[in-house]
């Protein structure tokens, strides 16, 4: 109960923001902030489920299906299934299905990849280009920036899951509502990460006895309508719930020397280059400490943890 009297914090929401006020004042932050009134271009009123179906027709996408609401990446409690897209688009604005994979009350969901997930980004403009025709991006940052550009279609009810991205983005809200619960990148320590993923399903109603620190993460959120845009910074967490059937767009880019990200990221979620090479080092000093016995392990292992705040956390965070 402890953590549900803890009040969200609501995301401020600004309207009509220029490009130039966005980086003078919104971004230097480095906080979460919902941008209204932005012209998006004719999706927001084109969008309707049979558009989207004869637009891009009978191209096979590859999607997630879901017996339960929340989907776990960690436990993988969901199929990847293959579909043509406008059977899919009228499947996933359903409530019950007629034809299912698993149950007739399933959740389904796109996340658009490259033709070959193992080399190419996501970019509408390539996998949905008569989609795209219709989006304008806020360019709010330089083309030589961009990364991806990821197309999702979502059922009404689907929660994804609490999990952090390296690069800066905007997640575009074109048709539907979202509620989208965020935590700051300082606040990872009570998250129970498991990778770039937190292990708390429910934000909602988390299990204490599993997650105890869990109620000391301070919860940010924020409700998206159509044609709202969130701007999430990298590192900072966000669990995703599809309230209504909706359509969005994530817009990736890189903020980082392009040197710093790994080359082999496809999906924009792996760690910078030196940050991999720091948990390497730190893991082999770990299993090195396991040479001493318990009382000299756990006194190393403090000083260890003293030094890393000395020398790399941050005093300045608001």
């Amino acid at each position: 109960m402890e953590r549900r009297e803890r009040r969200a914090e609501a995301l401020e929401r600004l309207h009509g923001v220029t490009r130039e006020r966005f980086l003078r004042d919104i971004y230097p932050r480095r906080k979460p902030v919902v941008l209204t009134g932005l012209e998006l271009g004719t999706c927001t009123t084109k969008w309707t489920i049979d558009y989207l179906s004869q637009a891009e027709g009978s191209k096979e996408v590859k999607i997630h299906v879901s017996a339960v609401p929340q989907m776990d990446f960690l436990s993988k409690n969901f199929v990847y299934r293959t579909l043509p897209f406008d059977v899919f688009v009228q499947r996933a604005a359903e409530v019950k299905h007629k034809e299912y994979f698993l149950t007739e009350d399933e959740k389904y969901y796109l996340r658009s990849v490259g033709e070959d997930v193992r080399k190419d980004i996501a970019d509408i403009r390539k996998q949905f280009p008569i989609l795209a025709e219709d989006v304008h991006i806020p360019e709010y940052f330089e083309k030589e920036q961009f990364f991806s550009s990821v197309f999702r279609i979502s059922s009404a009810g689907l929660q994804l899951w609490t999990h952090y991205d390296v690069m800066d983005n905007f997640l575009i809200q074109v048709t539907g509502r979202k509620r989208v619960v965020l935590y700051s990148p300082r606040d990872a320590p009570y998250l129970y990460l498991s990778g770039t993923k937190s292990e708390v399903l429910d934000v909602d109603n988390p299990d204490m006895e599993k997650y105890p620190l869990f109620v000391k993460a301070k919860r940010y959120e924020c409700v998206l309508e159509a044609g709202d845009v969130l701007f999430i910074p990298a590192l900072w967490f966000h669990n995703v719930i599809s309230e209504e059937f909706g359509v969005a767009l994530n817009v990736f880019w890189k903020h980082l020397p392009p040197e710093s990200y790994d080359k082999t990221d496809t999906y924009g979620n792996k760690d910078p280059m030196a940050a991999s090479r720091a948990i390497q080092i730190l893991d082999r000093a770990l299993k090195t400490l396991e040479e001493l016995p318990e009382e000299y392990r756990d006194f190393y292992a403090r000083r260890m943890v003293l030094r890393i705040q000395e020398k790399a956390y941050r005093n300045d965070y608001g």
